[in-house]
């Protein structure tokens, strides 16, 4: 603590030499084959998640922005379904973001100063680690959002030791990508330019960090004007999802779940990370730590999930890695690699079990409280079969109204494939701002998580049908009593009942 307050106040000088350690990219290579081979193992046991049903769909209706999303990961989504295999391209592309990782947050420990020794240890903490292994079960904004946080943390340190203006446009053109991805990454460039102001103000004083600025809000500028001319419903949702988690109470509560996400085994590795950052060795690099310390504040304060802020640990465990090499291998250079395995190795098992698909479905819904992830990918073709023996018995052209995106997704996506061909209709989120189809629901087929009492509002006359069975898990559709119900004699047409059907959420 001592050497923190000391150091906080004067800039760091700038360093005296451009050079770093070049990457071992053989080991490292290894490693993310390594992992990689394990995700593609079971990377199509379960099934679709329905966060990837509504990104494909999103995909479909192209636009510079989302109730809920940018457009970078709808479009990636949309161009991986159009491909042969179902949902495994979309996997693909997940596992690729993972590699990305193992990849690029070696070349951090390098910029931090890391040997050979180092940057295998950040690679194996990256594969070894809960939240990353979890974020690329599947396809989405996460997996996405977590590759450019180490890319622009990457970009930024060699920009800092490069001291060149197109070193910073580098960054500004990767931290703009991801910015139409998640808004989440604005959170982390917050993070970084407190971290100059405080520990590197030489660097500032350069046109090139402000010209990297200027290049990141140019290419995220599409989305941020569809947002604003659509009443800004990114807010709307960033709102709706802090309430839903208790808010600022319910994100400080939850910080905790940090360890379990870093994994437990290698939480020292991070800790170790951020002892390093703070001593004398770790001055230069300092401003690392500070963005991860305004990440991890501002997203509780703002009543974010827990794990958004998680991908700075790709930095405390490169820097914590860095540690190592230069303390335990010179101390006992024999016992080494066994000392760095044990840890990585333990993270490693506890990631697959709690974080892929590889334990019996009844087994991963036992300890659903830890991940409920993998339960959101089972059971949609169940669905499917049960809505299409409910619709066979009703008029051709009948519509299904869901109520939500997963649910109007297994339906439209793997719908045609079991035989229900009938048009698809939800009001949540991205569906809401695409507006209701036209004319009279005379007859709906109405899936999902309603109660009758909602369904009355819209409709006089509601039946239920049979409640929605998922074979046992206890995921989104059981733990709320999702049903099936036939509903007729509407109060309106589509466009006079959508208001009140709409809900973000």
């Amino acid at each position: 603590m001592t050497e923190i307050a000391e150091s906080a106040l004067p800039a760091i000088p700038a360093p005296s030499t451009p050079g770093r350690e070049p990457t071992a990219w053989r080991p490292v290579l290894l490693v993310a084959a390594a992992m990689a081979a394990v995700h593609l193992a079971v990377a199509t046991r379960y099934g679709w998640h329905r966060d990837e049903f509504y990104y494909v769909i999103s995909g479909r209706h192209l636009a510079w922005g989302y109730a809920d999303q940018p457009p970078l990961t709808p479009l990636l989504a949309r161009l991986a379904a159009a491909l042969p295999g179902g949902v495994l391209p979309l996997r693909l592309l997940a596992v690729a973001m993972q590699v990305g990782c193992v990849l690029l947050a070696p070349m951090l420990a390098a910029e931090f100063g890391g040997r050979r020794r180092a940057q295998i240890i950040t690679a194996a903490a990256i594969g070894a680690c809960p939240v990353f292994v979890a974020a690329s079960l599947l396809f989405g904004t996460t997996v996405v959002d977590q590759v450019a946080w180490v890319a622009v943390l990457v970009l930024v340190a060699r920009a800092l030791r490069l001291r060149t203006t197109w070193s910073w446009l580098a960054a500004g053109a990767v931290a703009g990508v991801g910015l139409e991805n998640k808004d989440t990454l604005g959170v982390l460039l917050l993070g970084i330019l407190v971290g100059l102001a405080l520990l590197r103000r030489e660097a500032l004083r350069t046109a090139g960090p402000w010209l990297a600025g200027l290049l990141a809000v140019a290419l995220a500028a599409p989305n941020l004007v569809w947002d604003a001319a659509h009443g800004w419903p990114n807010l709307r949702m960033a709102r709706s999802l802090a309430a839903e988690q208790g808010g600022q109470l319910g994100s400080l509560a939850q910080l905790p779940l940090l360890v379990v996400l870093a994994g437990p085994p290698i939480v020292t590795l991070a800790v170790l990370g951020v002892r390093r950052l703070a001593s004398a060795a770790g001055r230069e690099h300092r401003w690392v730590l500070v963005a991860a310390v305004v990440t991890v504040v501002v997203s509780t304060a703002g009543g974010g999930k827990v794990y958004y802020p998680a991908p700075a640990l790709a930095a405390l465990f490169a820097a914590g890695a860095v540690r190592v090499e230069s303390t335990q291998w010179r101390q006992d250079p024999s016992r080494g690699w066994g000392r760095a395995a044990r840890p990585l190795v333990a993270s490693a098992v506890i990631a697959v079990l709690i974080g892929l698909p590889v334990l019996p479905v009844g087994a991963a819904d036992a300890i659903r409280a830890v991940n409920p992830t993998a339960l959101e990918t089972y059971g949609w073709p169940g669905l499917v079969d049960q809505v299409r023996q409910a619709a066979a018995a009703l008029p051709p052209g009948t519509p299904i109204f869901t109520g939500n995106y997963g649910e109007a997704g297994a339906l439209t996506i793997l719908g045609p494939a079991q035989g229900l061909r009938r048009p698809v209709v939800s009001a949540q989120n991205g569906y809401a701002i695409w507006g209701p189809p036209p004319g009279r629901p005379d007859v709906a087929l109405c899936v999902g998580e309603f109660t009758p009492d909602q369904l009355h509002q819209a409709w006089a006359e509601v039946t239920e049908v049979a409640p929605i069975r998922m074979n046992g898990v206890h995921n989104q559709e059981a733990t709320h009593h999702a049903a099936i119900y036939v509903c007729r004699r509407p109060r309106g047409t589509w466009a006079q009942l959508w208001p009140a059907l709409v809900h973000f959420d």
